[in-house]
C-alpha cells in the first residue's frame, strides 16, 4: 500500500503495480501545509480522493476519514462515509481507534462500506499521546494494542494499519488474527503488507524522518538539478535552443516587418524595451 494525493501520484500507483492505493490524511502536512493531520477537512479530502480516483484505476482506493468527521457517533460516520464513496470516487474508508470504535465499525460494514482500521500510533490523537511516540513497549500497553486489533476484526474490518509498535508485538497481532490483513507502518516485517507515505518513500519530505522510514528514490535532488538548470539555461539564453522555437514560413517575416511599418504600428508604444540582460 501506498499513499497519493492526486491524479500523478494515482498513475504511479497504477503503473507500477501497487496493490492499494491511500488517499492518507498525510496529505494535510506533505501537500497542504498544515501543521497536522487534524486540520484537514472532508471538503479538502474529497477534492483530492476525486484527483487520485481519476488516476488510480486497479488498486483498492481507500480514503482516511478526517478528523472529526467520525467522532459524534456511527450515523455521522455513515453520512460522511458516503460522502466519500459517492463523490470522491473511493472503495473503503479507513479510521483510527479501538474498542471506541466498534459501533461505528458495524455500523459502517452493516450499511455495506468496507472499512480498514488503524491500532497503535494514532497521528490524529498525537496530542493526547504528546507526540508521535511508540505504542506497545511495554507489557499492559502492547496489550491494549492487540484488544484494540482484535474489537476491530471481530466488528468488521477487513484490514487494518499497525503504526509504531515493536515488531514483535505487529508479527504477534497479524498470527493472532483470523481473517483481517495488516499492513504495517513501524511496525516490523511480520505483517501481512506494509504502507508508507509518497513524499518519504521519494524523498521529497523535509520534516522529520521517522526511523521505519526507507527513501527509495531522492526526486528532491532531482527537482532541485532541474529547477537550477533551468534558471541557468534561461538567464544564459541557451534555452530555447532554435530547435525548441518556431519559425515564420520563408518571406513572412519580411512582410510582417513591411506591414508594420505601413500600419505605423512601428511607432506606437513609446522606446524598445531594454531587457535586463543584455545591461552590462
Amino acid at each position: 500500500m501506498l499513499t497519493a494525493y492526486d491524479f500523478p501520484t494515482g498513475r504511479a500507483c497504477e503503473n507500477h503495480g501497487v496493490d492499494i492505493t491511500l488517499v492518507g490524511d498525510s496529505l494535510a502536512q506533505v501537500c497542504l501545509g498544515y501543521e497536522s493531520t487534524t486540520q484537514l477537512t472532508l471538503d479538502e479530502m474529497i477534492h483530492h480522493c476525486r484527483a487520485v480516483a481519476r488516476g488510480s484505476k486497479s488498486p483498492l482506493l481507500v480514503a482516511d476519514m478526517p478528523f472529526g468527521t467520525y467522532h459524534s457517533g456511527p450515523e455521522e460516520a455513515v453520512r460522511n462515509a458516503v460522502r466519500l464513496i459517492r463523490e470522491g470516487r473511493i472503495e473503503a474508508v479507513k479510521i483510527e481507534g479501538g474498542v471506541e470504535i466498534v459501533d461505528t465499525v458495524k455500523k459502517l460494514t452493516s450499511m455495506g462500506i468496507p472499512v480498514m482500521g488503524h491500532v497503535g500510533l494514532l497521528p490524529q490523537r498525537h496530542s493526547m499521546l504528546s507526540g508521535y511516540k511508540v505504542q506497545g513497549k511495554d507489557a499492559r500497553s502492547a496489550e491494549l494494542v492487540l484488544r484494540n486489533a482484535l474489537a476491530l476484526e471481530e466488528a468488521g474490518v477487513f484490514a487494518m494499519v499497525i503504526e509504531a509498535v515493536p515488531r514483535v508485538v505487529g508479527t504477534y497481532i497479524t498470527q493472532r488474527l483470523r481473517y483481517a490483513s495488516t499492513i504495517g507502518i513501524g511496525a516490523g516485517s511480520g505483517t501481512d503488507g506494509q504502507v508508507l507515505v509518497w513524499d518519504d518513500v521519494m524523498g521529497t519530505w523535509g520534516g522529520h524522518k521517522a526511523k521505519f522510514v526507507r527513501r527509495f528514490g531522492d526526486v528532491k535532488k532531482e527537482v532541485e538539478v532541474g529547477v537550477k538548470r533551468y534558471m541557468k539555461e534561461v538567464r544564459d539564453r541557451t534555452f530555447p535552443a532554435e530547435n525548441e522555437s518556431y519559425e515564420m514560413p520563408a518571406g513572412e517575416h519580411e512582410k510582417f516587418l513591411s506591414l508594420v511599418e505601413e500600419t505605423g504600428v512601428a511607432g506606437q508604444g513609446g522606446q524598445q524595451k531594454v531587457s535586463s540582460y543584455m545591461v552590462s
